[in-house]
């Protein structure tokens, strides 16, 4: 049960951490036409959420994947063997 605790809590805080990602910032303006600002600034902001898309797949499928693994091996922990013993002849 521990292990289902520590890979639940592993799990949400890669999805937080792929959520806090930080850019640069932005080089000095230089002149530009209100169109030319609002395409850059669109295809800056389509580039930025396909990456923020990507890197919350990935860390909602590790988390899934480590939730996953958790809680079969509890599931195992949990199911005690069975053996099969044949009765004596």
């Amino acid at each position: 049960m521990k292990k289902l605790i520590l890979a639940a809590a592993a799990a949400s805080a890669l999805v937080l951490a792929a959520c806090g990602a930080t850019e640069e910032a932005a080089p000095a303006a230089e002149e530009a036409t209100v169109e030319e600002v609002a395409t850059e600034a669109a295809a800056t902001t389509e580039e930025a959420v396909t990456e923020a898309v990507e890197a919350t797949t990935e860390a909602t499928d590790a988390a899934v994947d480590a939730t996953t693994e958790a809680v079969e091996e509890a599931v195992e922990e949990a199911t005690p063997e069975t053996t099969t013993e044949t009765a004596p002849e």
